[in-house]
Formats: C-alpha cells, sequence, structure tokens
C-alpha cells in the first residue's frame, strides 16, 4: 500500500518572522548550556549531543517525507555528505571556542559565517556578490580583526580560531546545498550529526578521554542536540520558506545578541570592550547589508 505524503499548508509572512526568531532563540543557548557543564570536553559534548540530535530529526525527517527518510538522506546525495562533513567543523568549532573564550566573542564571530559564504559562493561557484556585500564583508572583517587582537592580548587566540573555523565549516555546508540545489537541510544536518558521533567517538577513544562524564553533562548535551540545534533547525525550516534571504540574516541576529545576554543574566560574565567594539562593527555591517537587500527586492507584508 502506497503512502500519500500530504503537502503543508503554506505559512504566512508574519508566522514565518515568530518562527525563525524562535530559532534563533534556541540556537543562543548554546553558550549557557555549556557553561553548565561541569567537566566534559569538547569532543564529549560532541558526542552525547549528537547522539540526541540524530534520532530527533530522523524523526522529523521520516514524518515530512512520508514514511521515508533515508529516500530523503540519500536525495541530499554528495552535497550531503560534503556539508555534514563541513558541520563537524563548524560543531566542534563552536563548542571549543565557547570553552576557550567569551560566548560574545564566540558567538559575534559565529556572525561571519554568511560573508564567508558569499565569498566561497564567488571562488567556488562564481555567484555574483553584490557591491553592498563587498562593502559589508569589508567592514565585517575590520570587526572580526578587533576581537581576534583582543584575543592575541588576552592570550584567548585558540578560542578565537576556532570560532572563525565554526564560521567557516558553516559557510562550506552552505555552499555545499547550493553547489547542488539542495532545499531541505535537514538531512544534511542529520548526516553531520552521524559523521559527529563517528568523529567525535573515535577521537574519544583514541584519545583517552572515554564517554563518562557526569550524568548533568550527558543530560545537558542531550537537551542542546534537541532543544538547541534539531528544534532551532526545524523552526528555521519552516519559518524560512515564508521570508526573504535578506530578513532572513537580520531576524537571526537574535542568536548573536541573545547569547551573550543569557550568561549575563544568569552567569553574570561579561565581555571585554574590543569585543563589543568588534561585534557592533561586525552586526552593523550584516545589518547593513541585509538592509540594502531589501531596499533591491521590497518585502510585501501579508
Amino acid at each position: 500500500m502506497s503512502q500519500t505524503v500530504v503537502a503543508a499548508k503554506p505559512i504566512v509572512y508574519r508566522t514565518g518572522v515568530v518562527l525563525v526568531v524562535m530559532a534563533g532563540v534556541c540556537w543562543s543557548s548554546m553558550g549557557l548550556g555549556i557553561r553548565f557543564m561541569a567537566e566534559a570536553n569538547v569532543w564529549q559534548i560532541l558526542f552525547y549531543r549528537s547522539m540526541a540530535l540524530v534520532p530527533f530529526l530522523l524523526i522529523i525527517i521520516s514524518q515530512r517525507s512520508g514514511g521515508r527518510p533515508f529516500r530523503s538522506i540519500r536525495q541530499s546525495g554528495l552535497a550531503g555528505v560534503i556539508g555534514g562533513m563541513a558541520l563537524v567543523v563548524a560543531f566542534a568549532g563552536g563548542i571549543y571556542s565557547i570553552q576557550a573564550t567569551s560566548v560574545a566573542n564566540a558567538m559575534f564571530l559565529f556572525a561571519a559565517a554568511p560573508f564567508f559564504a558569499a565569498l566561497l559562493g564567488w571562488l567556488v561557484l562564481r555567484e555574483r556578490v553584490r557591491r553592498a556585500t563587498w562593502m559589508a564583508m569589508g567592514v565585517a572583517m575590520t570587526g572580526v580583526a578587533i576581537m581576534v587582537w583582543e584575543g592575541i592580548s588576552f592570550g584567548r587566540v585558540a578560542g578565537n580560531i576556532a570560532a572563525i573555523l565554526s564560521a567557516l565549516g558553516f559557510a562550506v555546508f552552505t555552499i555545499a546545498l547550493r553547489w547542488r540545489a539542495v532545499e531541505d537541510t535537514m538531512p544534511t544536518v542529520l548526516l553531520g550529526g552521524v559523521f559527529a558521533i563517528l568523529v567525535s567517538g573515535t577521537v574519544c577513544a583514541g584519545a583517552g578521554y572515554g564517554v563518562a562524564i557526569p550524568l548533568n553533562d550527558i543530560l545537558v548535551a542531550f537537551a542542546l542536540g534537541v532543544g538547541q540545534v534539531g528544534a532551532g533547525l526545524v523552526l528555521y525550516t519552516i519559518g524560512s520558506k515564508a521570508v526573504p534571504a535578506a530578513e532572513l540574516a537580520l531576524l537571526s541576529m537574535s542568536e548573536v545578541i541573545l547569547g551573550p545576554l543569557w550568561v549575563w543574566v544568569f552567569l553574570g560574565e561579561t565581555a571585554g570592550m574590543y569585543t563589543l567594539i568588534g561585534g557592533a562593527v561586525l552586526m552593523s555591517a550584516i545589518t547593513g547589508n541585509a538592509l540594502s537587500g531589501l531596499r533591491r527586492k521590497p518585502v510585501p507584508i501579508l
């Protein structure tokens, strides 16, 4: 008996905006979650977070594909494999950077990912980059340089490098999907989770870390896998269908703003002056680029 997949009713613009902002709220919880861990290192966190993420996404993909999740995963093809491998770098770099530097510093550097993607798209896919985006990238790199300089001054250069590698990993993930015009990101993220389990498990075994960590750390990692990465991805995937790309860059800034806010409110963690200055420069570049895109293509409000 064949199964019939019932198409979901398209969502309206306002609903899409709410969902994308909520996705940013979910993603912003990573810094706070990692700060709540007592002993786990980057590979142990990545292992348990991915162990929760993979089955969660498998359930979601199965529901969306009418009970045929593996067909959807196969359809992602080579682009999905490359994107999934890039996500391992992005995930590991993101976790380590938060452990090695301030949450604000890491989050602001993560925000440079769209500019890295634009540059890679120009180099690899020969995609045209608007003049306003080139200007915004120049401003953004100034902000990044300011934050990296502070990292060097305070001996946090490893955390900054990890954050930049994380942003590059997300950029490669984005370019891989554009390369083969892959619209559904969930199968690729699931592959990223599978690869992350294999890589982190191998590192933990080979380096002698093991996976025996406190129950609190395991539960927090599970919560991050489902609530931070998984739920955020689902909300963003649904919401982005009704929101133009230029606006997505603005709305997803809620992650960068809220991440440092949570650790300040709950843990009293603050950011250095150069981090705030560099972050402000970077966010101004993102905002300016997004607004210039909106001026070119006005968006009707439904």
